[in-house]
């Protein structure tokens, strides 16, 4: 099943697309998709309902974020051994995390504000993985059974503030629009092996990353394992689990890096779409 959010910033409805692709409306059914509704178990409430009974929405109504009032979005660095490499940076012995900015969320087809006197902005395409209800010292063996689902996080950054303003990686990573999720949350009943999925992404119609998670130096179930020792994962957190190489800034001999104008588009097989044009600062 994939659920959605449509509608303008700060209005958005719940949504699901049926089995032909169709947008039905959610909205008479529940008030929104967050982390009371992943908690309570309103995905096998809406896997009940007869989607096609729903209210078809017409046109191609703007998508915000598929899940609202994500408490946390924790990041996973250098998770590819090729991105550590081409980032020159040494293969970790343990997940590299750090914190994105709420404030950086962004709906996935929405602009990316390059922030003012900025020279060196970035893309990486992730896999995101969606947290369905509480979550704290868990196991591997039962890691799994506390994910809603997954979707898509461009994992947008300003390497010079991430890696040239001291050691904190979170003030390249939090700019606002910074993390356009989306553009649905695929329940993880329609991902067979969430670590098999090819990813990618293009800049300007020229691909530069292509990867795909069975790369992963820690896999999902690590990953949440060892983020649960250390701080509780609430239902509707996001974990964006690394990205593969092809970064702006592992580009030989020059680096490339984004421009007003760009156009980023990237996805993952079975997680959908996104597409980013990069905007000035107002």
């Amino acid at each position: 099943m994939k659920l959605l959010r449509y509608g303008d910033i700060g209005q958005e409805k719940p949504g699901v697309l049926d089995s032909e692709g169709n947008l039905r409306d959610l909205s008479n059914i529940i008030s929104d998709i967050d982390g009371d509704f992943l908690s309570r178990g309103g995905i096998d409430e809406i896997n009940k309902l007869d989607l096609n009974a729903l209210p078809k929405v017409s046109g191609s109504p703007r998508l915000g974020m598929p899940v609202s009032g994500t408490p946390k979005l924790i990041c996973i660095g250098l998770n590819y051994s090729d991105h550590a490499k081409e980032s020159n940076m040494a293969i970790p012995t343990e997940p590299v995390v750090f914190m994105k900015a709420i404030s950086s969320l962004n709906g996935p087809n929405d602009d990316v504000i390059l922030p003012n006197n900025s020279i060196k902005g970035d893309w990486e395409v992730e896999l995101a993985v969606v947290i369905g209800k509480k979550t704290k010292n868990v196991d591997e063996s039962d890691a799994m059974s506390h994910v809603a689902g997954y979707t898509i996080c461009n994992d947008v950054s300003e390497r010079e503030w991430q890696l040239e303003h001291g050691s904190q990686w979170s003030k390249g990573k939090s700019f606002d629009t910074f993390a356009p999720v989306g553009p649905w949350l695929v329940t993880k009943d329609e991902i067979e092996n969430p670590q098999n999925l090819a990813m990618w992404l293009d800049l300007n119609g020229k691909r530069m990353q292509t990867g795909n998670t069975s790369t992963m130096i820690f896999g999902i179930e690590k990953l949440i394992s060892y983020l649960s020792y250390f701080v509780t994962l609430q239902p509707g957190d996001i974990i964006s689990t690394g990205t593969p190489p092809g970064v702006g800034m592992g580009i030989k001999p020059e680096p490339v890096f984004l421009s007003v104008g760009d156009e980023m588009r990237l996805g993952i097989d079975g997680l959908g779409e996104q597409k980013q044009t990069v905007v000035a600062d107002q």
